[in-house]
């Protein structure tokens, strides 16, 4: 039998929330995919800057003068920082360099745990997980953020914005626009959802902090949380 491959996006702001790094997160995350691991299992993780990368690019832009490629670059370090992080974390059981670039990066399993971060400006870490979700033929990225769903509007500013269990790449690109900016803080990156919907990968949107929900996932029991395809 094959060992089965899962991609998983790690959003940065469940790593490393306002206040501070989230330990017990990152403890369960561990165990769980540690579990997997042991029936054969292989993770490539991708890590996101989130609040940190979110941080720099604000202090930057109110400071002045400097290109989009430089508040890209704030964020693609903040991804490497806490790729780092995970790295130590699965130090046991994870290829011993984080890799970048999804072109040309070799994914060597002689660890069931890879982890990944941003490789160049105009590039989301969404974009760099589907990308390896496409070398690597793996049919479906899990995208674990701090929203349980996909809604239909930004429940931060609409409190009648309703949960989507299930949607269309199509209805889901109506919703996320077509452009990158980084520092952008949507479900799913715009770039990313069109290299998706293009070769048929399907994506999970769930919370990451429900480390038990996310078992389900991998299990394929049902769970909470929205599928894009």
């Amino acid at each position: 039998m094959a060992r089965k491959i899962h991609v998983v996006s790690v959003g940065g702001s469940i790593i490393v929330p306002p206040d501070g790094v989230d330990t017990k997160f990152l403890k369960q995350f561990k165990t769980v995919i540690e579990k997997y691991t042991k029936k054969g299992h292989k993770f490539l993780i991708v890590c996101g800057g989130g609040n940190t990368a979110r941080e720099y690019i604000e202090a930057a832009k109110k400071i002045g003068g400097l290109t989009r490629d430089d508040l890209d670059w704030l964020g693609i370090h903040s991804t490497r920082l806490n790729a780092h992080l995970m790295r130590t974390v699965f130090r046991k059981t994870a290829y011993h360099r984080v890799i970048k670039d999804p072109s040309r990066s070799t994914v060597k399993w002689n660890k069931p745990v890879v982890i990944a971060a941003g490789w160049k400006p105009g590039w989301s870490t969404d974009y760099v997980a589907t990308r390896f979700a496409k070398r690597l033929k793996a049919h479906e990225v899990i995208n674990l953020s701090n929203v349980k769903y996909v809604y239909d509007k930004d429940p931060r500013k609409n409190k009648n914005a309703k949960p989507v269990k299930e949607i269309s790449w199509k209805d889901f690109r109506k919703i996320v626009g077509s452009k990158w900016d980084p520092g952008l803080n949507l479900p799913f990156d715009p770039v990313a959802s069109r290299l998706a919907d293009q070769v048929g990968i399907r994506v999970v949107m769930a919370s990451g902090k429900d480390t038990a929900n996310f078992e389900k996932i991998l299990s394929g029991k049902p769970f909470v949380g929205t599928v894009i395809e």
